[in-house]
């Protein structure tokens, strides 16, 4: 296991410079009102890709030795990784092949066709999706760039927080959701190192809430094939991001699928910006606990947009 350093994440910040973007803060004086703190969102959601994970994916690709270039890259991952990856791979003019459950969503799907990457479906499953992958490495030989855990992503994500603590000055917090731990392992990584003094919290759906029952363990605990609106927060932390998230966040909060529905439907109507669910939880968790957050300035990490126009969850609910 490599573990990212302080160093690893500045020279990622200048690797990736001209492949991704320096992202806005946004605001909502409503939402100030509703939760009675003051809210800096970073709004990754108009990133790259339309996702934070264009950051790693760039890191990693761009930190590719000439010699592996020919074979390229391989990941799996339920959408935002693997659109990630095909961006940055286009970007050197290397293959990538990406392995996704037949589950995810069409617009992720499209997405890393358009960016020239090859789909190979499997089961909706960590064992199904791992298996499936397997093959692909052994047909390929391309390079494995895990959606997380892999310490040249996670020196990517972090830095997202070297902006947003370069943009908002004081923050007493910063809060993102967390699936497979990769953005809060980046969060954890800069922070703990440029703003110690600022908590690090993380949010999870109840439905996929592993990250939280681990977190209170003390070990990890993986589930197989959660169900939750947050497709992007269905998969396990593992011994990378368990090394971040267990020495340096503060708690895991969690909320159900109709508080995740709501708040990122309120987002939509107040910030009038495009976010998908999984960046919905934040919101959901800081509205369902007010008074962790009350009177402080706090960060909130948005991490995508990709979202199904035609499948917006609250058209069911």
């Amino acid at each position: 296991m490599i573990i990212p350093s302080i160093d690893d994440m500045f020279a990622a910040h200048e690797r990736i410079k001209p492949h991704v973007h320096k992202t806005p803060v946004l605001t909502s004086s409503f939402l100030n009102e509703l939760t009675g703190a003051e809210l800096f969102f970073k709004c990754e959601n108009f990133q790259k890709a339309g996702v934070f994970k264009a950051r790693g994916a760039s890191n990693a690709v761009f930190s590719l030795s000439d010699d592996m270039l020919e074979k390229g890259v391989a990941t799996h991952s339920s959408g935002n990784h693997a659109l990630s990856l095909s961006y940055a791979a286009g970007r050197r003019g290397i293959p990538c092949t990406v392995v996704m459950p037949r589950t995810a969503p069409q617009a992720k799907k499209d997405a890393v066709k358009g960016y020239g990457g090859t789909i190979v479906e499997c089961e909706p499953s960590t064992s199904s999706r791992e298996a499936v992958f397997a093959e692909v490495v052994a047909e390929t030989g391309a390079e494995f760039v895990h959606p997380y855990n892999d310490h040249r992503v996670i020196a990517g994500q972090g830095t997202c927080s070297r902006e947003l603590i370069d943009q908002v000055e004081g923050l007493d917090a910063v809060i993102a959701p967390i699936g497979g731990g990769g953005m809060v392992s980046g969060t954890c990584l800069t922070l703990s190192n440029l703003a110690p003094e600022t908590k690090i919290y993380a949010a999870e759906p109840e439905q996929a809430d592993d990250a939280a029952r681990s977190f209170k363990a003390g070990y990890i605990i993986a589930d197989d094939a959660p169900e939750t609106v947050a497709d992007g927060l269905k998969v396990p932390l593992k011994d990378l991001t368990w090394h971040f998230v267990s020495n340096h966040v503060t708690d895991i909060l969690t909320a159900s699928e109709q508080e995740i529905i709501d708040a990122m439907k309120l987002t939509w109507k107040r910030m009038k910006i495009v976010m998908e669910p999984s960046s919905a939880v934040p919101l959901a968790t800081i509205l369902k606990n007010k008074d962790t957050f009350a009177g402080k300035r706090v960060g909130v990490i948005i991490t995508g947009g990709n979202v199904d126009l035609d499948l917006l969850p609250w058209l069911n609910s």
